[in-house]
């Protein structure tokens, strides 16, 4: 449940960003709500296409295996959660600039209003894409219920939708960088923890069996089976009894999307600078 919370909450929170961009810059266009409002509905059912046919897939390939199956889907997971983080730390004023540009661009009338669906169908269809993979892997990792996932998700939808209509409308005054900076840490921790139950599931079934040796077991101070330890499993990836490739995996995962971030971002930032 709190993965799905911190994924949902994410990916809402971006949407909502954009979408708030979008309608302050256009606040003195007429009709301009209704075709946001269209352009959200369009890629929320663009987006639930996507997670049926993701479903079907999962269905049609569950007869490989399923050790095998779980660790492709968590593997897959792994790179877009990873590839995400990266790619936002890039990119993320470049949206931003990008959705003030076209607003601004409808304001005077250089752009129609179709221009403000397409952006925000878009941005829609985009997270919500990402959030049907996600839990698809949340749900090969953790194997919690169906229940306890869709609590979460709903949770994250109604704190991410809570958060941006209070930015927008001035009444919180946090910094979208401070609570980037947090689901960030959180999601590379979870893309972490996704890698290791990958290699789990492929030492199951006995399709990886090098490096093996348990290292530790701290079942008997915290059990992955007790609440807190499963709560510590969602977050960090916590496993009472890590293999050496377990542990391997993690730490290579963590200190890869460390790298390419700072790397990316530092890359971004010096042409910024070139061009400023």
């Amino acid at each position: 449940m709190l993965a799905a919370l911190i994924i949902v909450f994410r990916e809402v929170f971006e949407a909502g960003l954009i979408i708030g961009i979008v309608l302050a810059v256009t606040g003195s266009v007429p009709h301009r709500n209704r075709w946001i409002v269209g352009g959200v509905l369009a890629g929320a059912l663009a987006a639930c296409l996507v997670a049926a046919f993701a479903g079907a897939l999962s269905q049609l390939f569950a007869g490989m295996g399923q050790e095998l199956f779980n660790a492709a889907i968590l593997s897959v997971a792994v790179m877009m959660l990873t590839w995400h983080n990266v790619w936002m730390a890039r990119h993320g004023r470049e949206i931003a600039g990008e959705m003030r540009a076209v607003g601004q661009a409808v304001a005077d009338g250089t752009k129609s209003l179709l221009a403000l669906a397409v952006v925000v169908g878009v941005a829609v269809l985009r997270e919500g894409s990402e959030v049907a993979l996600f839990l698809y892997g949340i749900i090969a990792s953790d194997g919690g219920s169906a229940l306890s996932l869709a609590i979460g998700g709903i949770i994250g939808l109604a704190l991410g939708a809570a958060v941006c209509l209070l930015t927008y409308f001035g009444l919180m005054r946090i910094p979208p960088r401070k609570l980037f900076a947090t689901t960030t840490a959180l999601i590379t921790l979870l893309a972490a923890g996704m890698a290791a139950q990958a290699v789990a599931f492929l030492e199951s079934a006995n399709w990886l069996t090098s490096l093996d040796r348990v290292v530790w077991d701290s079942g008997w101070l915290l059990s992955d089976k007790s609440i807190a330890g499963r709560a510590m499993h969602t977050l960090i990836g916590y496993t009472d009894q890590p293999t050496e490739m377990q542990l391997l995996v993690y730490v290579a995962i963590l200190l890869a999307t460390i790298v390419l971030m700072r790397l990316t971002g530092s890359q971004h930032r010096g042409r910024a600078v070139a061009t400023g």
